[in-house]
């Protein structure tokens, strides 16, 4: 079942927001500064492909430089994202088959407003018990 929600979200949304976190890793590598916020953008481009069976939980290492650069990164390119996670996420609520992906979409809100000091996981693995707050 996660493989055709995957290929379904592929198709609808999951290769638009792929391109805009791939965008946004580029400018911010570009940027020879933000480079760590490009890794961590094209770390969440991976998750928005294909984000069925893995979630994002909080890196038992992540301080307070992690908390600095995510609230750079809210106003830098965080909150644009964010909004294309939910007006993607109000066009898939239209359908019935969308309901799902919408819920997905809007699971991933969170994670483009903060995505520093976090990781991604499969759901079988025992770290994924943490919750991302």
């Amino acid at each position: 079942m996660r493989f055709v929600l995957n290929v379904i979200w592929l198709v609808l949304c999951g290769f638009w927001m792929f391109l805009a976190y791939l965008i946004t890793g580029v400018i911010a590598c570009i940027l020879i500064i933000t480079i760590p916020f490009g890794i961590a953008s094209f770390r969440i481009a991976g998750f928005a492909l294909w984000p069925f069976g893995r979630t994002m939980v909080n890196r038992p290492d992540a301080g307070s430089p992690s908390f600095i650069g995510n609230v750079i990164w809210f106003i830098v390119a965080g909150l644009w994202l964010a909004i294309g996670h939910l007006v993607t996420g109000l066009a898939l609520c239209i359908t019935i088959i969308g309901i799902p992906l919408a819920v997905a979409n809007f699971k991933l809100i969170p994670v483009s407003l903060a995505p520093l000091g976090k990781q991604i996981v499969p759901l079988g693995d025992s770290r994924s018990l943490q919750t991302v707050s």
